[in-house]
């Protein structure tokens, strides 16, 4: 069966490179300030795709709505939000809702054939069964030969009934995988596999609602990196990138999570770490092994040894919010960069520094 041309993903619709992003931001926040317009997520959404120009037809309806109205009305924005931004993520959610159906259909209609089959197999054999107690012995090959044709069918339509199941159970575990990739397309960074910023936000301040006891956040940003970029290009920025999501998916303790932030900065929520200490240590660790990295550069052959990386650190406290726990490692963050870049701050303990 020939299927329509699949709309594109989320993240096929906004590919994370940042100077693009900041760019593009830059252009659609003075058109939702000229036309007064909330700055909201969905509203951010929006002006961004319309100055990035991938819908025409978007852009012409948007010119039309702050041309025919004083103010952006919310429903024509949750409309185009609709038709425009995510239509990917809902058409596909259809077809697979289509699918479930169809299979539920496909399964009953084999459930109904094999009981009707066994009904019919069920009044053959009370027939035959009538005609054996009676004393004229000739119908006895019909009877026989009833019995013979029902067997068949019945044993026809239970290997029909079964060759559906299991292409059902085939439909199943593939339906199962397209939810597991989706699931991993909504909750992993693309390019370092680690979670994105929306998933970290979200497990944050499940954390923090569950008990502030035991929690620390660690943030990390890649030093120099916007120079890097500019020197030897993004293709090898986002090597180190993916270099750095590996080190933290091999080094993260059991109860540990890892997330991209945003651009070159990461963020590591640590869990049963009482004392900030720990979390330092921790921070070294990763430090030292970010600063070890060596990466070549393909067109000369040269390997590049000055790799480094800044740590904040923060220890939840009682009352902390998301805001409030990711601005005191932040400024930790900061304050490794004062100090000279490519440290903890607080510095992680003489045991680690030893280690």
């Amino acid at each position: 069966m020939s299927q329509a041309p699949k709309a594109p993903s989320l993240l096929e619709l906004y590919p994370e490179e940042t100077r693009e992003a900041a760019d593009l931001l830059k252009r659609a926040v003075p058109h939702m300030v000229r036309h007064d317009i909330p700055p909201n997520p969905l509203h951010y959404a929006l002006w961004f795709t319309y100055c990035r120009g991938s819908e025409p037809e978007l852009n012409r309806r948007l010119d039309k709505i702050v041309k025919d109205f004083a103010s952006f009305p919310p429903e024509s924005a949750l409309k185009l939000f609709r038709e425009y931004i995510i239509r990917g993520e809902l058409e596909e959610a259809r077809a697979g809702q289509q699918q479930v159906i169809e299979l539920v259909d496909d399964i009953e209609h084999g459930v109904a054939r094999s009981v009707n089959g066994s009904q019919h197999y069920q009044e053959s054999l009370s027939q035959g069964l009538a005609a054996l107690r009676e004393p004229i012995a000739e119908d006895l090959p019909s009877v026989l030969n009833e019995l013979q044709l029902s067997t068949q069918q019945m044993q026809s339509q239970q290997e029909q009934f079964l060759y559906r199941l299991r292409a059902a159970q085939a439909e199943i575990q593939s339906l199962r995988s397209q939810l597991e990739r989706a699931q991993a397309a909504a909750t992993l960074d693309s390019l370092t596999n680690v979670f994105n910023r929306h998933a970290f936000t979200r497990l944050l301040d499940q954390a923090l609602a569950k008990s502030t006891q035991g929690l620390a956040l660690v943030m990390l940003d890649i030093d120099h990196f916007k120079q890097f970029n500019d020197q030897y290009g993004h293709p090898l920025g986002d090597r180190v990138l993916q270099h750095v999501g590996q080190l933290l998916r091999d080094m993260l303790p059991s109860q540990g999570i890892a997330a991209r932030y945003g651009g070159e900065e990461f963020c590591v929520i640590l869990r049963d770490c009482f004392e900030i200490e720990t979390a330092s240590a921790f921070a070294e660790q990763l430090r030292l092994k970010i600063q070890s990295l060596r990466v070549k550069v393909r067109s000369t052959d040269k390997v590049l040894d000055s790799i480094t990386a800044s740590f904040g650190i923060a220890l939840a406290e009682t009352g902390d919010t998301f805001d409030s726990l990711v601005t005191r490692a932040d400024d930790a963050l900061y304050q490794a960069k004062r100090n000279g870049r490519n440290q903890t701050h607080p510095p992680a303990p003489e045991t680690a520094l030893s280690a």
